[in-house]
């Protein structure tokens, strides 16, 4: 069994505020794995007919429990599972609680309101960089190509087919659930180029053309993936400067290994592995403990910067990602801080393993490992 601290700690910290988590994220990212981990935990399958039958009267189930923690793995496998958490919540509330099940299902008719106020949600991105160690994982650039999911990244040889298996089962049994969708080839199409594009700045004409879809249903389509995490937009943060972008977001695949899968990369160059390092920093910047959105920034002229963490009293953290520390240039943080200047400039690249810092002009920069970007470290 793989230990998983930083997110055993947080479904704890969660639990301070609310006696129901709610364990989200992409078919086949560990969820169950890491359930199984809760420590004094009576763990219930809840594909098991007989597990199912023996919530039918949730009061009675609970009233049996001796464990503090009851993890129901699968639970939107039970005909009417909001029931059952909101009993638990309710009338046992010494109970805490873990669900794990559908990415979809907490966006579920079955799951608006009834437990307002109950539940927190934790959403599980695939194996961040700061685990590879506990996963045995030595290579970034395997981690790179082959992604973060479990199953690609710890099998013993590369396998292709896992990627394209798991589209097909991603739309089978995750959309067909929960929306509407009768355009599998042009929805299947749409995620592809998303991923072909992923951290470029969406352009919904041209995205509508590939897939051969009119642009209302694009933006439709773009919420489900939203939905289903298996796309994370972000948006331009801007301060009114009339240079600055305000409206086209960028859009990330939620996985390197998918992003190199569609865009036909048999191997990795310099310039490949820079655009996925960008991923493996947007992972640990958004699981961060209470972070708030992270945006991106770019003006007109073509100056950007990687990613925006807006802090208190107007204050940013800017992040740039580099494959090679040597590779950075000041430009985008230099026009960014002329409009925005209260805010700390930060710089992560796989060479970078201590922190320091380094003056560019007026503006002060410092470098520091990707570890630390999901610490405290880069607060103002």
């Amino acid at each position: 069994m793989i230990n998983r601290p930083f997110w055993l700690e947080r479904i704890q910290f969660l639990w301070r505020h609310a006696p129901v988590v709610w364990l989200a994220g992409v078919r086949r990212v560990g969820k169950t794995t890491l359930s199984r981990e809760v420590p004094d935990a009576l763990y219930v399958n809840c594909d098991l007919p007989g597990n199912a039958r023996s919530l039918v009267d949730p009061e009675s189930f609970f009233r049996e429990v001796q464990e503090p923690v009851v993890v129901f793995d699968e639970i939107h496998q039970l005909p009417d599972p909001a029931r059952v958490l909101k009993i638990a919540a309710d009338v046992f509330p010494r109970l805490r609680i873990l669900a794990t099940g559908s990415s979809t299902l907490a966006a579920g008719r079955k799951f608006r309101d009834t437990l307002t106020g109950r539940k927190r949600t934790m959403t599980l991105p695939p194996i961040l960089l700061t685990e590879l160690e506990a996963f045995g994982i030595r290579s970034l650039r395997e981690r790179l190509f082959r992604g973060g999911l479990p199953p690609a990244l710890l099998a013993k040889d590369r396998d292709e087919e896992f990627y394209a298996e798991w589209m097909d089962s991603y739309y089978a049994r995750d959309i067909q659930e929960l929306f509407r969708v009768e355009k599998r080839h042009g929805f299947l199409l749409l995620l592809e180029c998303l991923f072909r594009q992923s951290g470029g700045l969406a352009d919904f004409a041209s995205l509508g053309r590939a897939a051969n879809l009119s642009r209302p249903t694009v933006l439709n389509y773009l919420e489900i993936f939203q939905t289903t995490q298996t796309v994370r937009v972000l948006r331009p943060f801007h301060g009114g400067g009339r240079q600055e972008i305000l409206h086209r977001p960028k859009v990330y695949g939620f996985d390197t290994g998918f992003v190199r899968y569609v865009n036909g990369w048999g191997d990795l160059r310099e310039e490949d592995c820079g655009k996925l390092w960008e991923h493996l920093v947007l992972d640990l910047l958004s699981s961060r403990p209470g972070s708030r959105p992270v945006y991106f920034w770019r003006d007109k002229a073509g100056h950007e910067v990687d990613f925006v963490l807006p802090r208190d009293r107007g204050a940013t953290s800017l992040v740039e990602c580099q494959w090679t520390s040597e590779a950075f240039t000041p430009a985008g943080m230099l026009v960014f801080r002329a409009l925005h200047p209260a805010g700390q400039n930060f710089v992560t690249a796989p060479d970078v393993k201590r922190k320091y810092e380094k003056r560019f002009g007026p503006l002060t920069v410092t470098f520091i490992p990707a570890e630390s970007l999901i610490l405290d470290e880069i607060e103002p």
